[in-house]
């Protein structure tokens, strides 16, 4: 059985990293304003970091609750948001901001909703 705890306190850094996400992403109109400017390189610097954190954090989730949590959520595809953490920590010198953009745009709030729920289910 899980820690009800430590499973809150994962999902509370998952929402914590996607929030982030969204406000940062939030006056990002296309991929060159992630690739433009120093400021628009900071940016994307700092978004993929929190996709390492949520990335990471998902495999904990897993983890912790013997993979038995997450696949109950499939309007997220969980492998590929896992897998988001080991392309930007292995290849970060070739992170594509297409990518990062279109995570950004598409996936986050999906997830962001989903994570909402999750945490909404389990109290």
């Amino acid at each position: 059985m899980p820690d009800n705890e430590l499973v809150f306190e994962v999902l509370r850094q998952i929402e914590e990293a996607a929030d982030k996400i969204v406000t940062r992403f939030a006056a990002i109109r296309q991929v060159s304003d992630l690739t433009g400017s120093p400021a628009g390189v900071d940016k994307l610097d700092a978004i993929c970091m929190m996709l390492i954190v949520i990335g990471e954090s998902l495999k904990n989730l897993d983890k912790i609750t013997n993979g038995t949590l997450l696949p109950r959520y499939p309007e997220v595809d969980w492998k590929k948001a896992k897998g988001m953490r080991d392309i930007i920590t292995h290849h970060y010198a070739d992170i594509n901001a297409e990518a990062v953009f279109y995570t950004c745009q598409d996936k986050i709030p999906q997830l962001l909703a989903t994570i909402k729920k999750i945490r909404r289910d389990l109290r």
